[in-house]
């Protein structure tokens, strides 16, 4: 968990379990929700927002797991994944902050955002309590000079500590 005024870390946790579902695409709650949920019982502080590397809104079933932790959490969650889903897009301009809309069947499912200069795109979308322009304004404001938001790219960096520290 981190302080969006500083991005400084309030409280990490982590769970190890097995996954009793296999990987199928459009189905990642399934698999992963069950120990993010474990993960989020421990925790001291709550949340007031929270960021997931998948898919919100902008799902095949219009509900990915940004909507499912969302819902079972009770606050808002911001989907942003590195690829799409479904949808179509324009490309956005190739500046940081540039954003296009994300369609499916004449509908905005969610955003296209170019983070940092030269790379690929984010996939915005609402997870839960949250709108789609507060969502990107929310990613946008945490991307400190990487491609990823702070809270997913500081989440990745600490699962693979925990990885290498297994190791050993």
């Amino acid at each position: 968990m981190l302080r969006t005024s500083d991005w400084s870390v309030v409280e990490q946790q982590s769970a190890v379990g097995e996954c009793a579902f296999p990987y199928i695409p459009g189905l990642l709650s399934f698999r992963e929700a069950p120990i993010l949920l474990e993960v989020f019982a421990k925790l001291k502080h709550r949340p007031d927002a929270v960021m997931i590397d998948g898919q919100g809104y902008a799902h095949p079933r219009r509900f990915g797991i940004a909507c499912h932790l969302g819902v079972w959490l009770r606050i808002p969650t911001i989907g942003c994944g590195k690829t799409r889903l479904i949808g179509e897009h324009d490309a956005p301009g190739s500046n940081s902050g540039e954003v296009s809309a994300l369609r499916h069947n004449d509908e905005i499912i969610g955003s296209v955002v170019r983070t940092k200069p030269r790379t690929n795109p984010l996939f915005i979308s609402i997870g839960h309590k949250i709108d789609l322009e507060s969502a990107v304004r929310q990613v946008l404001a945490s991307c400190q000079g990487y491609r990823q938001p702070e809270p997913t790219r500081r989440a990745h960096l600490y699962v693979n500590e925990l990885r290498r520290q297994a190791q050993r």
